[in-house]
């Protein structure tokens, strides 16, 4: 899969920076808020239009968000507060750059501006719904990892459609749209899945329990 290889890549490159980044005064949650910030930013950025400088920014918002667990692991600083922090301003950065494209959208011309605000809210509610699915799932003990785009190819696809913007950009909107839904719905299968299965193994349990004879029953 794309999103494992990726992450492995990143991670290798981002334990190189972390002695560095350990010299200094800054906590792994430190990280996270200035990404989280960087990311507010650059939201701002593409509203008024500045899209390749938001793209920019942006680099530097996703290496604070690479950082921060990296710095976390070297300094042994990795505790579930700082996981529970992590992702869930991810959910305010994703957020900032889908209202920041919405607000960009609002100045193109009609018709397109219609379908590309209606887009952007599609993709936001998609992205957020992939997110939600997979911490309910892990918080009912199922496994919930699979999906066609988790958030690295988000983000590496809002990144290219910002520094190209024009065409690019509304297709990558459009495609964000369709895709994160569908990973939502990947999501909610596969749990299906574990969950009709876990149901059908207590179902035999159950037929197997009655069809034994009790302890003091003459067979």
């Amino acid at each position: 899969m794309f999103t494992t290889r990726f992450e492995a890549w990143v991670r290798r490159h981002a334990e190189a920076l972390t002695s560095a980044l350990g010299r200094l005064p800054l906590t792994p949650n430190q990280v996270t808020v200035v990404g989280v910030l960087l990311t507010f930013f650059a939201g701002g950025l593409i509203a008024f239009g500045h899209l390749r400088w938001a793209g920019v920014v942006l680099v530097f918002a996703g290496a604070c968000d690479i950082l921060d667990g990296a710095l976390a692991r070297s300094t042994n600083a990795a505790y579930p507060y700082g996981a529970f922090l992590d992702s869930t301003l991810d959910r305010y950065s994703e957020g900032a750059v889908y209202l920041g494209l919405a607000a960009y959208f609002v100045s193109i011309d009609p018709p397109l501006q219609e379908w590309l605000v209606l887009a952007t809210l599609a993709a936001l509610a998609g992205s957020f719904l992939v997110s939600y699915v997979r911490a309910r799932a892990q918080s009912l003990g199922f496994v919930c990892k699979s999906g066609l785009f988790q958030r690295p190819e988000r983000v590496v696809a809002t990144l290219i459609g910002l520094l190209f913007g024009g065409w690019v950009l509304y297709g990558i909107v459009f495609l964000l749209a369709i895709v994160t839904n569908i990973t939502a719905l990947q999501r909610i299968r596969e749990v299906w899945l574990q969950g009709r299965a876990q149901r059908l193994e207590r179902e035999r349990e159950i037929k197997a329990k009655a069809s034994r004879p009790a302890p003091n029953q003459v067979p």
